[in-house]
Parts: structure tokens; C-alpha cells; sequence
């Protein structure tokens, strides 16, 4: 039996962590064993977890972050016993997804993976393993990732630095980590971020593109979307609806405000799910507000009842909440932004320069003008053609047999 050991910041919990968990369960059905080590944020899961460090540890990766822009050089502690648990188990394949997140020790990891020399499969979900500081960097329009990092414009962006400005020895330790593996396979989830590879330091390593994938069972066309509308108080109105974990300006939440003012109010109503609890407090008039869930069931009732789904997002790879609203039958009108179009054709929603509101409010009105049964088939069948979580994620399987012989 093949043994595969996955890694993330979540288990189960957040796109990611449900991505590798649904990843997991997919292998374990088709003979493999499957670890899961996590750094925190955990949720039921069928794989068998390994927890990395303490909540004291994380929180010491984050002064060390703060302070010292050494994120994703602490943890050693946590990290040497992650390696001596890899090492007892002795994989078959290694799955990486997100090792950013003050959890992990990079150095100690790879040093490891290139000692042990056994197959790694990278899944990126964002830029950072190819930068010496952030996470994105197109909100800024920076290009310095292509040849050395240093006086990063990003210092206090995701994983802030309020002191220190390690960009440039950040960016040289990563790229000697992560150069260091012989058998490494990169997974970019969007053409787009498969693009910026080709112009990083690990341009070198091959690369296969695979799209993420959603559950087209649970999201799916709802019914009783009458009702929920009524529970939100928005009855006889079109739903604009928009989703996201974790709601900043580079999420479009600005954005989302401006529309609410471009749009008529008697007949458009904007519905944001995944604020906090200031978030909601600091809501405009004629805007309803959704603390987060992690209940999938629940998420798929707000894309059915939604007449179109909105992501005004300036920075991102490859959105699921494009796909998940799609699979509920519900079009997308998103910014020009990194692989968020790749969601989207002609048929299934629309797409406008990032910023340019009145734009928006012209695609939502035109959307909604033509009504949402124009377009629920056409995006329902793109999401089963493309974005099928069991065919998606069965590229990984194969993946990983192909890495076996």
C-alpha cells in the first residue's frame, strides 16, 4: 500500500484544507494510506492527522514574524518532530500545499525532502514560495520576485513585518530550500500562476496545471431560494452575492460598497457572506452581512438563491467561490485578475477591468436584466465539464502512480 503525506496550514478547514482533505479521501479510496499534518484550523477529517507544533509555538512564529521577517524560519522545534514522524512513516509521495501560515520551518523541511529524495508534489495556491516576503504582489504591480526580492513595498501585507525588512536574504533562502529537492513536481491551479513560474527561480522544475475542484453534489441548484431570501429580508429583489474568507480592500470589499451605491436599490440587493463581526457592525445601508461558515450545505444555499455572484478580487489564483457558484447555476462577474477568469466564457458570466465600478454595476444590471435562467445551464454544465472535484483531483492520483515508477 502506497503511502502519501500531505501538508497544510488546515486540515479539513478553509478552500485549501478542504482541497487536500477531499485530495486524501479520493487516494484512501483507491488503496493509498494518507497523512494529513496541519498547523492549526481543523475539522473533521477521514485522514490520518499529525498536528505540527503547539498554539504557543504559532503564536512564537508570529513575533518572529513581526518583528524579524523570519516567517517560515521558526518553528524548529515543531519542524524536527514533523521530520522524525515523515521519516518513521517513510512516504511514498509528499504533498505540500500551504507551508506558510507560522506553523513550519522551510529549511529543516527541505532539508529533509532532498536528504530522503522522495517524490514531492507542490500545489500552489499563491506566490509566495517564489517571493522573499508576500504572498501576491500584482495589487502593487511588483516584478522584483523575477530576479532578487529587496526593499519590499509589501513588508506590512500577509505575513506582515513591522520592523525588519528580510526580503532579499528571505528570497535567497527560498531559493536555495526549494532548488534543493531533486523529484519536484509544481501544481500551479491556474494558468495564470503557471505563467509567473516560468519567469521565477523554479522555472527549472516541470510543472502540471490542475484546476481546483468542487463537490458538484452538494454544489448544486438548491431549492427553497424564495425562502432564504425572505429570511434575509430581500424578497422580489435580485441577489448580487459575494464570498470570501476573509474580507479586505484586495478582496474587493470597497469594491462592494461602491457597487451597492451604483446599483438601484429598489431592485438589487448585495449580500456578503464571511464578514467579522466589526465588518458587519460597519456595514452601508441596503447591504446584508454573513459571518463566515464552513458549512458547505449552507454556502450552496447562497449561491442557489443568488441571481449572480461578484468577485471583485485584486489579487488572486484561482478563486473556488467562482467555481462553487457556478455549480449552483449562478453567473460569475469577476475582476481581470490573475486566474479568476479562467472560470468563466461568455456563456457563464462576464468580465471588467479591476476598479472600474460603473462597469461592474453594468455587467450585474446586464446579468440581471437577461435573468439568471439564461444562464443557469450553460454555467451548471461548465462546472461539470471542468470543474468536477472527482476528475480534478484524480489528475493528483495519477500524478502520484506516474511518480512511483
Amino acid at each position: 500500500m502506497p503511502t502519501l503525506f500531505q501538508i497544510n496550514v488546515t486540515a479539513n478547514w478553509g478552500s485549501t484544507g478542504r482541497i487536500a482533505e477531499e485530495i486524501g479521501r479520493l487516494a484512501l479510496g483507491q488503496g493509498w494510506d494518507c497523512y494529513m499534518a496541519y498547523g492549526r484550523g481543523m475539522y473533521d477529517s477521514r485522514l490520518r492527522l499529525v498536528r505540527v507544533g503547539s498554539r504557543a509555538d504559532m503564536y512564537w512564529h508570529g513575533v518572529q514574524s513581526r518583528l524579524l521577517d523570519r516567517h517560515g524560519l521558526a518553528s524548529v522545534g515543531a519542524t524536527r518532530r514533523l521530520v522524525r514522524q515523515m521519516d518513521a512513516v517513510k512516504p511514498d509521495v509528499v504533498h505540500l500545499h500551504n507551508i506558510h501560515g507560522y506553523y513550519l520551518n522551510y529549511e529543516l523541511l527541505f532539508r529533509y525532502l532532498a536528504a530522503a529524495d522522495v517524490p514531492v508534489v507542490w500545489t500552489l495556491h499563491d506566490c509566495w514560495p517564489f517571493t522573499g516576503h508576500c504572498a501576491h504582489f500584482s495589487y502593487v504591480g511588483c516584478d522584483r520576485w523575477k530576479r532578487q526580492c529587496h526593499d519590499c513595498p509589501q513588508k506590512q501585507a500577509y505575513p506582515a513585518a513591522w520592523l525588519c525588512d528580510r526580503s532579499k536574504k528571505n528570497f535567497d533562502a527560498k531559493k536555495k530550500a526549494f532548488t534543493s529537492v531533486r523529484r519536484l513536481t509544481l501544481v500551479p491551479v491556474s494558468d495564470w500562476l503557471g505563467g509567473l513560474l516560468s519567469e521565477s527561480f523554479l522555472q527549472s522544475y516541470p510543472v502540471k496545471r490542475i484546476y481546483n475542484g468542487v463537490d458538484i453534489n452538494v454544489f448544486s441548484p438548491q431549492p427553497s431560494t424564495d425562502a432564504l431570501k425572505g429570511r434575509l429580508g430581500i424578497r422580489g429583489k435580485r441577489m448580487v452575492l459575494g464570498v470570501a474568507s476573509v474580507w479586505s480592500t484586495r478582496k474587493g470589499l470597497a469594491d462592494f460598497v461602491a457597487l451597492r451605491q451604483a446599483l438601484p436599490l429598489d431592485e438589487y440587493a448585495v449580500v456578503l457572506v464571511g464578514l467579522s463581526g466589526t465588518q458587519l457592525k460597519d456595514l452601508p445601508t441596503g447591504m446584508v452581512g454573513i459571518p463566515r461558515t464552513n458549512s458547505v450545505q449552507e454556502l450552496a444555499e447562497y449561491y442557489s438563491a443568488a441571481d449572480v455572484f461578484v468577485n471583485p478580487t485584486w489579487e488572486d489564483n484561482f478563486p473556488t467561490t467562482n467555481i462553487e457558484a457556478l455549480a449552483c447555476g449562478t453567473p460569475v462577474v469577476t475582476y481581470r485578475t490573475g486566474g479568476s477568469v479562467e472560470a468563466v466564457d461568455c456563456a457563464t458570466g462576464m468580465v471588467v477591468v479591476q476598479g472600474d465600478i460603473p462597469a461592474l454595476a453594468s455587467a450585474v444590471m446586464d446579468i440581471g436584466g437577461k435573468g439568471k435562467a439564461a444562464y443557469a445551464g450553460p454555467c451548471r454544465q461548465r462546472a461539470l465539464d471542468n470543474f468536477d472535484k472527482n476528475e480534478r483531483f484524480q489528475e493528483y492520483i495519477k500524478l502520484y502512480q506516474s511518480l512511483l515508477l
